[in-house]
């Protein structure tokens, strides 16, 4: 459901990463320290035709995002039932909700994202770009390496769409695993330390 009641914004930016290689930018509003992992609020720019993320929904957490600037084209519920949503629009995307967002746009959008709780989504986003800095990202800005993906899909709670969700948690689990035995977990883990 969309809700327009644009709130004012009472958090001071702790920090912004540009995404080299996507030109996304995140702006850390309110990190998951500072809540004891009970929210995260971040900022996202994204350029005409940003890509964004694809179909995916979460297990444990619920997503609100709030349209500042522009249009934030979402996909929500299912493939193909589209809704975009202008600034001063509010989306809440409970956990399990299938959805995906782009900017299909000719301008920029801004909008913000609020996780609860946080779990691990600001690790996930910082090594996604922490990724994309270092030059270990494909041309769609994904990691090139799957055990740091797997890493970072974990920290995420993210399920792509079209998987069954017990192979992809399978799979996931023997990435991570394997990502742990070989410490390249710890590689990964300098990008939000």
């Amino acid at each position: 459901m969309i809700s327009t009641n644009l709130e004012t914004n009472q958090h001071e930016p702790i920090e912004t990463i540009v995404n080299p290689v996507t030109g996304d930018r995140m702006t850390i509003l309110q990190s998951a320290d500072q809540s004891q992992g009970n929210t995260a609020k971040i900022r996202f720019d994204l350029p005409p035709g940003a890509q964004g993320s694809p179909l995916h929904y979460h297990t444990e957490m619920d997503e609100t995002f709030t349209v500042l600037q522009g249009c934030l084209t979402m996909e929500v519920c299912e493939k193909g039932q589209v809704q975009v949503l202008q600034a001063g629009d509010r989306l809440h995307v409970s956990a399990g909700v299938h959805h995906s967002f782009c900017n299909a746009s000719d301008d920029w959008v801004s909008f913000t994202t609020e996780n609860n709780p946080a779990m691990g989504f600001e690790q996930f986003i910082r090594g996604l770009y922490g990724l994309a800095i270092d030059g270990k990202v494909n041309a769609d800005g994904m990691p090139t390496n799957f055990l740091e993906m797997a890493i970072l899909l974990r920290l995420s709670d993210t399920v792509p769409v079209g998987i069954s969700s017990f192979l992809f948690s399978l799979v996931l689990n023997a990435l991570v695993w394997i990502a742990q035995i070989l410490k390249v977990d710890r590689t990964v883990m300098k990008y939000w330390r």
